[in-house]
């Protein structure tokens, strides 16, 4: 089935017409399927600090000293992590873990390409 829309919420693909409006059935969400391909140019795309597109299971370098709230020490410059998760739908579209700070969320914005 090359025809399926997916969600645009949570992209599954269980998804089904209702009226002139899709559902979908994960995450009840309902949407108007012309005018998301109208919306969908790019914005679905995470840029890095140098204007790269970021994907999930990337690897990225943070460019700049993070403070971290809670923690003794900031997040240094040059910090790489490896297998991030991106967030679209979130300000700090970067969920990822960091050796000797667990799991954080980043800005796209302070971190670059590895």
């Amino acid at each position: 089935m090359s025809d399926t829309i997916l969600c645009p919420k949570c992209s599954s693909e269980f998804t089904y017409p209702s009226d002139n409006m899709m559902v979908c059935s994960q995450c009840f969400h309902e949407w108007d399927p012309e005018e998301v391909s109208a919306d969908t140019t790019n914005s679905g795309k995470i840029l890095d600090s140098n204007g790269n597109e970021l994907k999930d299971g990337d690897s990225v370098v943070v460019v700049k000293d993070l403070p971290v709230k809670g923690a003794p020490k900031p997040v240094k410059a040059g910090t790489k992590v490896k297998n991030i998760r991106l967030r679209p739908d979130s300000d700090h579209n970067i969920d990822c873990k960091i050796d000797g700070f667990g799991a954080m969320a980043l800005k796209s914005e302070f971190v670059k390409k590895a």
